[in-house]
Formats: C-alpha cells, sequence, structure tokens
C-alpha cells in the first residue's frame, strides 16, 4: 500500500455527486473509520464547482487540513486538480473506474481497472466496486501488520449493500463479478446488517425491504441519491448513507425524496421545452445533437441529454446556463459505438 495511508493523520475523501459517488465515499468513510482512521469527506457542487477533483475542489477539501486526498469515482482525468493539490503538500490517491485518458494525473497511486495495463479482470466495474476492493486490500495489509490486536477485525461484507446501490444506480454492465456483488449486497438489504441510510431511502419511497429488488435500487433508490447531487449537493446522500442513527437517516431521506419529487417535476417542464425544438429540426443526419434553453436546469440537462438520445437515437449534448454570467455547462449521452469524450478531443 503507498507512504501516505500509513503516514495520513486524517483523510478526505473527494467524491463524486452521483449514487455511484456516494456510496463509493460511504464505503470508504465506513471502512476507514472501522480499521481507525480519521475520515472526512468533500463532495463539489456541480453548480460552481464543475465535476471531478478541480482546483476549486482542492481548495475547498484543504480547508479541512487533510494529509491525503482520495477521490472516489472520480479523478482519471484531474491533472490540474492533482498538480494543484501536489504543489500545496497534500498527496492524492486516486481511485476511479472511468477510461483514463492519453496520460494519467501525477497521483501517488492510481487505483482504476481501465487505466493502461491494469490486469484486474472485471472491467465493468463501478467506482463504488472500485472503493471497496480498496478497503478489502487495505484490511489485508493491516491485518499482516497487526494492526487489529487491540481493534475488531471489520467485516467488509457489511459494506454489500451499498455495493448493490452503486453498482445498479450507475448502470454498468452486469457481468460475472458484479452479479456476485449485487446479489450478495441484496442479501444483506432484507437483513438485520442493512444499512441505516438505504432502509429509510427504501421506506421513504413505501417499498417492503423485505421484498426490494435490484431493479428498485435503480428505479427507486438510486434517483433519490441523484436528486441530491442534482438540485442541492450530494452532502445529504452521503451523510444518509455514512449515519448509524436511524432516525437521522430518515431525516435525511425524507429530504432526499422532496428533492427528487423537485427533480422530476423539473424534468417534465424541460422534456416538454425540447419537443418544439426537435420538430424544428428537418434533419439530423450523422451529427451529434447540441441543444440549449436559457430556462433548463444545470443540474438535470443530463438526465434530459438521455430522454432526447433515446428519442433521436443519436449523440446529444444539451446546455444551461452556469452560475458565471455568459458561461454554459453542457452534459453530453452518446450512442453504443460512438465515444463522445473522444470525439470531442480530437
Amino acid at each position: 500500500m503507498p507512504t501516505p495511508f500509513r503516514q495520513a493523520n486524517k483523510i478526505v475523501i473527494v467524491a463524486d455527486y452521483d449514487a455511484d459517488g456516494a456510496t463509493a465515499c460511504a464505503v470508504g468513510i465506513r471502512a476507514l473509520r472501522a480499521m481507525g482512521a480519521i475520515v472526512d469527506f468533500a463532495v463539489p457542487d456541480r453548480m460552481t464547482m464543475g465535476y471531478g477533483l478541480s482546483i476549486d475542489v482542492v481548495k475547498f477539501a484543504a480547508r479541512m487540513k487533510p494529509d491525503l486526498l482520495l477521490t472516489v469515482d472520480n479523478g482519471i482525468s484531474s491533472h490540474a486538480g492533482v498538480d494543484y493539490a501536489n504543489e500545496s503538500g497534500i498527496p492524492v490517491i486516486v481511485t476511479d473506474h472511468h477510461l483514463a485518458g492519453e496520460t494519467l494525473p501525477a497521483a501517488v497511486a492510481i487505483v482504476n481497472p481501465n487505466q493502461p495495463g491494469c490486469q484486474f479482470p472485471s472491467k465493468n466495474i463501478a467506482g463504488v466496486g472500485v472503493s471497496f476492493y480498496l478497503m478489502l486490500a487495505l484490511r489485508h495489509v493491516l491485518k499482516e501488520r497487526e494492526h487489529f490486536q487491540t481493534r475488531p477485525i471489520p467485516n467488509m461484507a457489511n459494506l454489500l449493500d451499498l455495493v448493490a446501490l452503486g453498482t445498479v444506480a450507475d448502470v454498468v454492465k452486469l457481468d460475472h463479478n458484479n452479479r456476485i456483488l449485487v446479489a450478495n449486497g441484496l442479501k444483506h438489504l432484507v437483513g438485520n446488517s442493512c444499512n441505516k441510510g438505504i432502509a429509510a431511502l427504501i421506506q421513504v419511497s413505501e417499498r417492503d425491504r423485505l421484498k426490494i429488488k435490484s431493479i428498485d435500487l435503480g428505479f427507486l433508490i438510486g434517483p433519490r441519491l441523484n436528486a441530491a447531487g442534482r438540485m442541492a449537493d450530494m452532502s445529504a446522500g452521503i451523510r444518509c448513507l455514512a449515519t448509524d442513527n436511524s432516525d437521522e437517516a430518515m431525516e435525511l431521506a425524507t429530504e432526499l425524496d422532496q428533492l427528487n419529487r423537485e427533480r422530476r417535476e423539473v424534468e417534465a417542464a424541460m422534456c416538454e421545452d425540447v419537443e418544439p425544438l426537435l420538430q424544428n429540426i428537418k434533419s439530423i443526419g450523422q451529427y451529434t445533437l447540441a441543444l440549449y434553453d436559457p430556462q433548463w436546469h444545470t443540474g438535470v440537462i443530463g438526465i434530459l441529454a438521455s430522454r432526447v438520445k433515446d428519442k433521436v437515437h443519436r449523440p446529444v449534448i444539451t446546455f444551461a446556463p452556469g452560475i458565471a454570467s455568459g458561461q454554459i455547462r453542457g452534459s453530453g449521452r452518446s450512442i453504443v459505438g460512438f465515444h463522445l469524450r473522444d470525439a470531442l478531443e480530437r
């Protein structure tokens, strides 16, 4: 394991603002605390900081005085942010599952099955799965060093409900490895060791936890988590999954449920707005479709792009006004066989 893990007095986890990032962060918080670490988290504000470990996010996290930054579900493309952290004397470990670019950030370590040269066989694993495997590896190293002589060895299987939720919500391919993770996570969901936050989210979704299925994770629980990142920030979602207090979990789950109701209303209005725009386009041909409306919500344009992509079967980028004057922000969704990021880089 990298030296910074052994030397760090305080670890700050930098999470992505979707359900995969929230569950990956909760896995890291719970596992590291169980192993005796001092842990906090930082999550970017979608509206002001953008995606990934940007310089602004590093500045925000630096206020917590970390000895180590650990990214989950992001960071593989965060060259500037990692460089700034290094210049500030804060080492960074990147854990991610997204495809790497031509160069890798200058982190002290990168854990990503999709980076060049990585022989980990499960390439479809979600960010929460990467976080889970890293915590397993860290526990193994600490056991070898007799770290657990004065504290119980954490049972990582108790985190599998979080892994199942993040994996299903991120819509990654359910290959053999992911099916094992999800199947075992569902067993924990219906058992006595179910995560308090997930149990509360199931309750506000008016579902019976003992009858929960993977489709419920994707269409009921995941959207309520994602709503926090879309309409506000993901802090409430992470705190919901990280708490062991049932009352706090229910309070946060109720807040997430209300945010999801607001998200659905905004999404419905935007889907109505886009119809006249599509009708005015005579022929799309083999082009990417770019759409903008000054009234659209930045946190929901990704969902809108996905809806339009499914309708026209073309890559779609939707734009909405940013925070700064004269700035717009976009979110893209592509079709099978066309990699949007690679096309934009060319």
